[in-house]
């Protein structure tokens, strides 16, 4: 076996293409690193030369990773991930143990931060840091150790830890039509604008897929108003825009508030709605763990 330095490419490159790789930008990185973009462009430049491939597309308008750069990208990012890991497990107590969890932007508002409060008083010595995204897992660039999403998303190549399940019904604002004379049919649901929330990629539940495991055919395609944002979506149905499908888990409180109410009584329980997945790099650490149980306990827990 060769040693490490007739192999690895110059180490002063690595954090800057590191860096530029994961904003795609080397003005950005420079600005994360306190350099120079002028310096991020030569330590990319260095490494180009040492390995003899180009790493990015330069354009007018900015620069891109080519697949070369993208696969490289993503080894170095786990490689120095692991690095500050072990470095964190190693000072010990000085400074805290940390974790970080990469959370859908709707799960993150809506269910997470209602209840973060009660892990960091059970775990007052883990830093857990909060990334969010409306993009799937397999598009997630910056580093994190567990991560929660929708079932039906791309998860990759990392390890899925548990599931968990959820329950989808319609929801509206208390003031709607629909929820003045409610609980109302099935049938009756199409005579009011529908919220419509359309998932890319297409891995989200919409009204007709809905009807029909209600058992219920309807004409395609149902009136209403179309979202690319869930959340966004749901703030049009507080608002009294329409009728919305809502997940128990970022509706309930909602509900408990009376912000928004429940017009018909069916509902659909999805088994395995939710999925929590540990980073395919990410080490056993206590950290990890403790997320992972306290997560699992509350997935887990009856919806109030």
């Amino acid at each position: 076996m060769f040693p490490l330095n007739r192999s690895l490419p110059p180490l002063a490159t690595l954090l800057p293409f590191e860096a530029a790789a994961r904003l795609e930008s080397f003005t950005r990185a420079a600005e994360e690193l306190g350099l120079t973009q002028a310096a991020i462009s030569r330590q990319v430049r260095s490494l180009e030369k040492d390995l003899g491939a180009a790493l990015f597309e330069r354009r007018n308008r900015g620069v891109f990773l080519t697949p070369a750069g993208r696969q490289l990208a993503e080894v170095i990012s786990q490689g120095l991930c692991r690095i500050a890991q072990h470095a964190d497990d190693l000072r010990g107590g000085e400074r805290a143990p940390r974790v970080i969890l990469f959370c859908q932007l709707c799960e993150a508002f809506y269910w997470l931060m209602p209840r973060l409060a009660t892990f960091n008083q059970r775990h007052p010595d883990i830093d857990l840091k909060l990334v969010t995204s409306t993009r799937p897992l397999t598009e997630q660039r910056d580093p994190f150790d567990i991560a929660l999403q929708t079932h039906g998303r791309p998860s990759g190549n990392h390890t899925l830890a548990f599931t968990a399940a959820d329950t989808i019904y319609p929801v509206c604002n208390p003031d709607h039509p629909a929820a003045r004379d409610r609980p109302i049919s099935l049938d009756a649901l199409t005579d009011f604008d529908l919220l419509h929330h359309r998932a890319e990629p297409p891995d989200w539940m919409e009204w007709s897929d809905w009807f029909t495991a209600m058992g219920r055919d309807v004409a395609t395609p149902l009136p209403g108003k179309v979202f690319d944002s869930y959340p966004l979506m749901l703030q049009a149905a507080l608002a009294g825009h329409g009728i919305a499908l809502g997940w128990q888990r970022t509706t309930e409180r909602s509900i408990e508030t009376g912000e928004l109410v429940r017009p018909v009584v069916e509902a659909l329980i999805q088994p395995e709605a939710i999925a929590v997945y540990t980073h395919r790099e990410t080490v056993d650490r206590h950290a990890c763990r403790a997320l992972l149980d306290w997560l699992e306990e509350a997935l887990n827990d009856p919806p109030c």
